[in-house]
């Protein structure tokens, strides 16, 4: 009998190293990269603002769409002093992608709030893999700016994939909130 059941014990030990080899296969499906700059010594109670945020991608609005994303994350972190840019200093429409410029007179109008700092950034993927499974796919850069200098004093990059039956706005929130984790522990 013994023999009988070392073979079945190497037998089950061979099945589940195969399943946890699988399992682990399919966690890394979905998963995330990103490069982040070391946080500066910053405060949620600073006077922040949310810039545009371009959108580099075929899919309208998704900057817009991550802006808002962004904040509600940001509020929701105890930024308790964050403002967001009049809509009029935003050109992107259905049809047209928002510029630099965009970004240079939300700053001006940031200066004029007496913000400390500003955040902004790019879409750069937004939208669903062609293919059988149709994954959900992010990508986003951001950067905190010092509205005083202008200078870039924090940067992150990111990119994301979900399961094919996530939304591109999860993924999307999932990723930002990993993005942002660093800023306001200062």
């Amino acid at each position: 009998m013994t023999p009988l059941i070392n073979k079945m014990k190497a037998g089950r030990r061979r099945w589940l190293a195969m399943a946890a080899g699988v399992g682990a296969a399919l966690v890394l499906s979905a998963c995330a990269v990103v490069d982040s700059a070391r946080a500066p010594a910053t405060s949620a109670s600073d006077a922040w603002v949310v810039l545009p945020i371009a959108n580099y991608t075929e899919t309208p609005q998704a900057g817009l769409r991550a802006e808002t994303i962004a904040a509600s994350i940001l509020k929701a972190r105890g930024f308790s002093n964050l403002k967001q840019y009049p809509a009029n200093l935003n050109s992107e429409s259905l049809f047209e992608p928002a510029e630099r410029e965009a970004v240079a007179r939300a700053l001006d109008w940031a200066r004029g709030e007496k913000a400390r700092y500003a955040l902004t950034g790019a879409v750069d993927e937004w939208r669903y893999k062609v293919g059988v499974d149709g994954e959900p796919a992010v990508g986003i850069t951001l950067q905190v700016i010092d509205v005083q200098t202008g200078n870039v004093i924090w940067s992150a990059a990111g990119s994301r994939t979900g399961w094919s039956r996530d939304a591109v706005s999860a993924v999307a929130q999932k990723l930002l909130r990993e993005l942002l984790s660093p800023l306001g522990r200062g």
